[in-house]
């Protein structure tokens, strides 16, 4: 990997940590306004209906410039939804501005990446992207907690009777405004991203033929034998995975009765073994062997169903730990060959645009599932809990050992149908190990 690799990577691991950081940050905003359990849902739900709705032109666009420029107007697009959150705009408004630039940010991503590597070299590169990823994760979680933990908001406090003006920021307002920092050097190391000599698609401007096309798309990869698999497996994998990050926070608040911010710590670890996960695959699972890892998407399913028999923290930090590496594992060498197929029927932003459109459909039910569990099956904390249960589920307690074992079982399950398809491919001559 060379120079131009680095700095692709390090334009995502800044744009990714960003991303996370403000997700928390969200988070707080709304618990500062009193907003009701069930937005939280759908503050994810606002940031990923963009990546379905513009999954027909995002494609389009993303091959039409250079994928360096895609990026950099991306990048515009989040500053301009943090600076809506500093002006008081609605949270769950302005993350969905935030997810209208990610949503076209993520085909320029990937696709710069095949562009710009051979396939031989995809897996290696999807871990180490994945790993940056997910190790943004790790720190725009932790820092977006850090930022709106109970000591930064005494400092803050401290610093505005210092200025004379003790309600100058919030804390969820000061994290916002530090991450707008970051978005700002991501946009700086995109100016040194390497312009590619690759051919430029024209960008039609005709929707309904855009629409059409996509549609093409969506159907060829569905059709393709590997790409249907893989593409099963990772629109499976981010829409538990996107759920599960609420499901972790609620659960350790719950469980282990932690503050939001130790609970992100929790959700931090999991990414810690997601990178981890992924690094391995990419050094030990070569392309041609990818299916090889779908057991360990059913152990994942397994283990997210033994999180309710766990109470105790240094347990609870271990199983994270494990259904994050199982899932790096399985899920990086299915990614890699997803691209590899997509890349080969219908060029990189294309294929990349169908991915997203399919990985976020599955986040917006899954989502969508988890609201509608919290908003109609809720019920009031006990008296006798917690303060930190009662600070946080002050508007009702969401049903966590049904959310658990569903979700668990989903996975599971599904991982399982995946597998022997897989196998029934092998038999009768239409996949290769």
């Amino acid at each position: 990997m060379d120079r131009g690799f680095y700095l692709i990577l390090g334009a995502q691991f800044l744009s990714a940590l960003a991303d996370n950081a403000l997700f928390i940050a969200a988070l707080a905003l709304l618990r500062e306004s009193a907003a009701p359990e069930w937005h939280q849902s759908m503050l994810l739900w606002s940031f990923t209906v963009s990546y379905v709705v513009l999954a027909p032109f995002a494609g389009a666009f993303a091959d039409a410039l250079h994928k360096g420029q895609v990026m950099m107007l991306c990048n515009g697009i989040k500053i301009l939804g943090c600076v809506g959150m500093l002006l008081g705009a609605p949270p769950i408004l302005a993350y969905a501005l935030v997810g209208f630039g990610a949503a076209a940010y993520s085909p320029a991503k990937y696709g710069l990446i095949t562009e710009y590597l051979p396939h031989e070299k995809l897996v290696a590169a999807n871990g180490w992207l994945e790993g940056a990823t997910v190790t943004a994760i790790i720190f725009g979680t932790v820092i977006g907690g850090a930022l709106v933990g109970d000591r930064m908001s005494t400092r803050i406090a401290d610093w505005g009777l210092e200025l004379g003006h003790a309600d100058w920021l919030s804390p969820a307002q000061f994290a916002v405004l530090f991450i707008l920092a970051v978005y700002f050097a991501a946009a700086w190391v995109n100016l040194y991203i390497p312009r590619l000599n690759v051919q430029l698609k024209p960008f039609g401007v005709a929707p309904i033929a855009l629409i059409r096309e996509f549609v093409h798309c969506v159907a060829r990869l569905w059709r393709d034998p590997q790409g249907q698999l893989s593409l099963a497996v990772t629109t499976l994998f981010w829409g538990a995975g996107a759920t599960m990050r609420l499901v972790v926070i609620n659960w350790a608040v719950l469980w282990l009765s932690f503050s939001l911010e130790q609970a992100t710590r929790l959700v931090a670890l999991v990414a810690f073994g997601t990178a981890f996960g992924a690094v391995l695959a990419g050094r030990y699972v070569p392309l041609k062997r990818a299916f090889a890892v779908l057991p360990a998407g059913v152990a994942m399913g397994v283990l997210v169903v033994a999180m309710q028999f766990v109470n105790q923290t240094w347990l609870a930090a271990l199983l994270m730990f494990v259904v994050g590496g199982l899932a790096g594992f399985f899920v990086v060498p299915l990614n890699a060959m997803l691209q590899h197929r997509g890349h080969l029927l219908m060029g990189a932003g294309h294929s990349i645009a169908v991915q997203n459109f399919n990985e976020n459909l599955g986040i917006l039910v899954m989502v969508g599932a988890h609201a509608w569990l919290v908003s109609h099956f809720s019920v009031p904390a006990p008296a006798g809990a917690p303060e930190v249960v009662l600070r946080q589920f002050a508007g009702g307690v969401p049903p966590m050992t049904a959310i658990i074992t569903g979700f668990g079982l989903l996975v599971a399950v599904a991982m399982i149908w995946i597998t022997r398809r897989y196998r029934r491919g092998l038999r009768a001559g239409i996949m290769h190990d």
